[in-house]
């Protein structure tokens, strides 16, 4: 090797090494005091992908048990205001039962009747006074009152919608209707192919043309219907959320998220949860464009209204919703009952039991729901701490390691500057050659 001062390779390469020591010390340094092994992509790109992910996950499970819990405790709401009724019912009973007895003269039938319209009347006020976070609880909305619990994806979501019956003196109590849990829905593909190839994906800025008709099967068997007029995507899906048609919720996604192999995977569209065996959803005919149900309108590349089309998925919302039996749903009507005479308070003192057996009816659904959302509470906790340890387990600096790389990486940069310095050293000796 020739002896020249033009270029000095040994400490090039002493720098380049201490350089690679310094920045992987940097590293070491970062891990040691932010406690975690991947503070950048560059650190382990799959592993950030995979912790941001874990990291939404645990923050929806979080939220998850809470919303739990505020269900349990609008539940307990409504537990307690039964408990309240229950009790105003056996003191009627108690009194319907004394004026059903020969003995009482009329100003005691009187007496008896004033306290027995009294109860009534409570029934009344419990049923509209009685609120969670300032909404009426016994309300009757077919719709619910729904509890979203989820991980974050589709697949993960659920959703528990309580239902509580209205309550007045004329329908005390609730029997007769059953718990159902589906994941049926219609995903509405609104995206332009030519056969199953994707050639316009829509957007929720897309313009909509026509309008989504739900009919509604009522509890007393007479059937509504709740008509779209949003002239958007995102219109109508807000619309939909927002009328509050009971088992259905709607969101955008793709063909692909909902399992759909009729179409092309790629194609977007809205995903309509439907898990009310009593909800019926149709398309109208458009009012303009093609003779089509759906449509909307690609506005970028001004393409004419595409034909919208309806399928069956089954990748929507898990939802349990009570159904109710229609014109079989039983409650007891308190309203015509009186015990201005003997006969009235016999008749009175039947109908007082049939609203005894309704309450504990509707009591014993709002029971069962509270412990169906207790343990969805516990499920997420622990689904959360689980995906937290695995989090853990990928993120977390492991010390012992990165101490050891410290030091190692600490010594390298002392000989790097050594063998730097030695490098810069050698070359003054090309001076005693010119001496």
């Amino acid at each position: 090797m020739a002896l020249g001062v033009l270029n000095n390779l040994s400490a090039i390469y002493a720098e380049n090494n201490l350089n690679n020591t310094n920045s992987s010390l940097q590293t070491v340094l970062q891990q040691l005091s932010s406690g975690s092994r991947i503070n950048s992509g560059a650190d382990d790109a799959a592993g950030l992908a995979l912790v941001n992910g874990l990291q939404a996950n645990t923050r929806a499970l979080s939220q998850s048990a809470t919303n739990a819990t505020e269900g349990v405790g609008l539940l307990q709401v409504a537990d307690g205001a039964l408990a309240q009724v229950t009790a105003l019912l056996n003191r009627a009973v108690s009194l319907a039962t004394e004026a059903s007895n020969g003995t009482l003269n009329a100003a005691q039938e009187a007496a008896a009747n004033q306290e027995y319209q009294s109860i009534l009347s409570e029934i009344n006020n419990i049923g509209s006074t009685t609120t969670y976070n300032q909404n009426q609880v016994f309300n009757g909305a077919a719709a619910g009152v729904a509890i979203y619990t989820g991980d974050s994806s589709l697949n993960g979501a659920s959703i528990d919608e309580l239902y509580f019956a209205r309550l007045t003196s004329a329908s005390v109590g609730d029997s007769g209707g059953t718990v159902q849990q589906s994941s049926a829905g219609k995903f509405i593909d609104l995206s332009v192919d030519t056969g199953l190839a994707l050639t316009t994906a829509a957007t929720q800025a897309d313009a909509i043309v026509g309008s989504l008709i739900f009919t509604i099967t009522n509890p007393d068997g007479t059937t509504s219907t709740v008509t779209t007029n949003a002239n958007t995507v995102s219109g109508l899906i807000s619309e939909i959320n927002k009328n509050g048609i009971p088992g259905v919720t709607a969101s955008f996604t793709t063909a692909a998220a909902v399992g759909d192999g009729a179409v092309a995977g790629g194609d977007t569209g809205i995903l309509l949860s439907n898990t009310n065996a009593n909800v019926a959803i149709s398309m109208s005919v458009a009012a303009v464009g093609p003779p089509a149900v759906l449509a909307f309108a690609d506005t970028p590349t001004a393409v004419a209204p595409v034909v919208a089309g309806m399928f069956s998925s089954t990748r929507s919302v898990t939802t349990m919703s009570y159904v109710t039996a229609g014109a079989n749903e039983k409650s007891a009507n308190l309203s015509v009952t009186d015990l201005q005479t003997q006969a009235n308070a016999q008749n009175a003192v039947a109908v007082l039991n049939s609203a005894i057996t309704y309450v504990a009816a509707q009591d014993g659904y709002i029971g069962a729901q509270i412990n169906t959302l207790n343990a969805i509470s516990q499920v997420m906790s622990t689904q959360q701490e689980n995906i937290i340890s695995a989090q853990n387990a990928i993120q977390a600096t492991d010390y012992a390691a990165a101490t050891a790389n410290m030091s190692k990486f600490e010594i390298l940069s002392q000989t790097g500057i050594a063998a730097l310095a030695q490098a810069n050293s050698v070359q003054q000796e090309v001076l005693k050659l010119l001496q």
